[in-house]
C-alpha cells in the first residue's frame, strides 16, 4: 500500500465512527488532575483504556509512578529495527474541571455529544481528543504497511499537566536511555486557526506573581474614615499600573523580550490572526506598539491579570476595605531574564513608593523552543504540505505554555508540536469541543507524517 492509502485508512476511522467511540470512551474518564477524588480514574485511564489501546499496536507498556505518589504515568514503546529513525511521542490523560452544569444545554462534560461540526466533550481538545489523533494515525500506518511502522517509537502520557507537570522532568530524566529517540513530536494546544495546519516549535513560558496589599484587619466606614485611610485596592491598582498601561504595554524593561530578529519576524511575516465569528474580535490600540498580531502573540512577552479582590464585589459596603490582592501572569518568550523577577517586581514597586505591595510567585512554566534551522521543522512542513496541499503555519512557539522544556532541554530532542484544536476549542472552559473537519485532516495529516518518518534512514546523531 502506499501514503494515500495511509492517509485514506486514517480518516475512514473518522467516517466509520471508530475514533468518536474511542475519544467517547476515554473522556468518559473524569480525570480532574486537580481533584484528589480523582485518582483512580488517573489510573484507570491508563492502565483500562490506553495500555489495551498500545497493546493492539504491539507496544510493550508500563506504568512508571510518580515521585509523589498522585499522578501516574505510561510508558508505552515499539521497536522495529536499529536502523530507523526512532520518535517520542507526549500527551497527557488529564483534564481540568469538568464544570458540571455550565455547559450548552447542560451537557454531560463526560460525554461526547456531537452537533454539526462540533464534538463536545472535557478533553476533546485537550488532550484526549489530540493524542487520539495520533494513536488512529500510527494504527492506519501500521495497517498500511502489513503490520510495520517502519521507524520505532515510544510514547509518554502525564496525569499531572494541567497541574503544571509537577515531576515530568524529574521522571524523563530518570528514563532518559529508554526515552532516547531523534524527533520528538507531540500535539497539544491549537492551531493557528481551524483552516490552517500549524507546528509550533515549543512554547512560551508562564509565571504567575501574587500582589497582595494587606494595610489592617477588617474594613472602615468610608464616611468616617474616607481621604484619611489609605485604600488598598486604589495602592494595588496604581501598583499594576507601573508595570503594564491601560494599551497592555509593558512598561518595565525587565519584563521585556530581547529584540525580535530578523529570522522570527520572516517567520510570522505570513501569519495571521483572524478569529472565527464565535470568537473574540482583536482588540483596537493592544499590546506592544510597531508589532503585528502574530508577533505579538507568539513572539513578545505580555504581563495579565488574571484576577482581583478587594471587598465584596457582590454586596459591596459603605467601607474602606482591609486588604486586596491580585493575581497576574507572564507570558514570556526565549530569552527573557526571569530568574529574578520577582525580586525586580518588588524592587521597581519600593522604588515607585509602593512598599507595602507583597510580590511573591507561586507557579513557573519554562520558555524554550527548537531553533528554525533543525532539518525537522522543513521536514514536517513539506510533509503536511504534500498531505493537505497547504503551506502550514510554522510558529516559534505558541502563545501558551507547556513543558517543552523537559524534552528540548532535558532530553536534548528536537520539539515539532502538530496541534490538533483551533482558537475557539473553549479547552479551560464550559462547552470544550473539537470540529470534526479539523479531526479528519488532523487524522491525514499524522499518518502522512508517520508514513514519511517510516521512509527515511536513521538520522545520524
Amino acid at each position: 500500500m502506499t501514503r494515500t492509502d495511509a492517509i485514506a485508512r486514517a480518516r475512514q476511522q473518522l467516517h466509520s465512527g471508530e475514533f468518536l467511540a474511542e475519544l467517547g470512551r476515554r473522556v468518559a474518564y473524569p480525570t480532574e488532575s486537580q481533584n484528589p477524588e480523582r485518582r483512580d480514574a488517573l489510573r484507570g485511564y491508563l492502565e483500562e483504556e490506553l495500555q489495551p489501546a498500545f497493546s493492539q499496536l504491539d507496544f510493550s507498556t508500563r506504568v512508571i509512578e510518580s515521585p509523589t505518589g498522585k499522578n501516574p504515568y505510561l510508558l508505552a514503546e515499539y521497536r522495529e529495527s536499529e536502523s530507523a529513525p526512532t520518535v517520542l511521542i507526549y500527551g497527557h490523560g488529564d483534564v481540568v474541571d469538568g464544570m458540571a452544569g455550565e455547559w450548552l444545554d447542560n451537557l454531560n462534560p463526560w460525554r461526547t455529544t456531537t452537533i454539526g461540526n462540533r464534538v463536545y466533550g472535557r478533553g476533546t481538545a485537550d488532550n484526549k481528543g489530540q493524542h487520539s489523533i495520533n494513536l488512529s494515525a500510527l494504527r492506519a500506518v501500521r495497517e498500511a504497511r502489513g503490520g510495520r511502522l517502519g521507524f520505532n517509537a515510544k510514547f509518554i502520557v502525564e496525569t499531572g499537566e494541567e497541574i503544571g507537570s509537577p515531576d515530568l522532568r524529574q521522571v524523563c530524566e530518570s528514563l532518559r536511555d529508554e526515552l532516547a529517540a531523534d524527533l520528538f513530536l507531540a500535539s497539544d494546544g491549537p492551531r493557528l486557526s481551524a483552516d490552517r495546519p500549524t507546528i509550533f516549535l515549543g512554547c512560551r513560558g508562564g509565571i504567575r506573581i501574587h500582589l497582595d496589599v494587606n494595610l489592617r484587619d477588617g474594613a472602615h466606614h468610608s464616611g468616617n474614615w474616607g481621604g484619611i485611610l489609605g485604600n488598598p485596592a486604589i495602592i494595588l491598582a496604581s501598583a499594576i499600573a507601573t508595570l503594564v498601561d491601560g494599551q497592555g504595554r509593558l512598561l518595565l524593561d525587565e519584563l521585556k523580550p530581547p529584540r525580535l530578529s530578523n529570522q522570527i519576524r520572516a517567520a510570522l511575516a505570513d501569519v495571521k490572526i483572524e478569529p472565527l465569528s464565535d470568537e473574540p474580535a482583536l482588540s483596537a490600540n493592544w499590546g506592544e506598539e510597531g508589532l503585528s498580531a502574530s508577533e505579538r502573540l507568539y513572539a513578545w512577552n505580555t504581563l495579565e491579570v488574571l484576577a482581583m479582590s478587594s471587598g465584596n464585589i457582590e454586596k459591596p459596603a459603605n467601607a474602606i476595605p482591609g486588604r486586596a490582592q491580585a493575581v497576574l501572569q507572564l507570558r514570556f518568550v526565549v530569552g527573557t531574564k526571569v530568574d529574578k523577577i520577582v525580586d525586580v517586581i518588588r524592587a521597581h514597586l519600593h522604588d515607585k513608593g509602593f512598599p507595602m505591595v507583597e510580590v511573591r510567585m507561586t507557579q513557573s512554566f519554562a520558555a524554550s523552543r527548537t531553533d528554525f534551522d533543525s532539518p525537522w521543522v522543513n521536514w514536517a512542513a513539506d510533509s503536511i504540505r504534500q498531505t493537505t496541499g497547504k503551506a502550514p503555519a510554522v510558529l516559534p512557539n505558541f502563545g501558551g505554555s507547556l513543558p517543552n522544556d523537559v524534552f528540548s532541554e532535558g532530553l536534548g530532542l528536537p520539539t515539532i508540536w502538530v496541534p490538533h484544536s483551533y482558537p475557539g476549542c473553549s479547552q479551560h472552559a464550559p462547552d470544550e469541543h473539537i470540529l470534526l473537519s479539523v479531526t479528519e485532516e488532523a487524522l491525514g495529516i499524522m499518518a502522512g507524517l508517520f508514513w514519511d518518518l517510516g521512509e527515511m534512514p536513521r538520522p545520524r546523531p
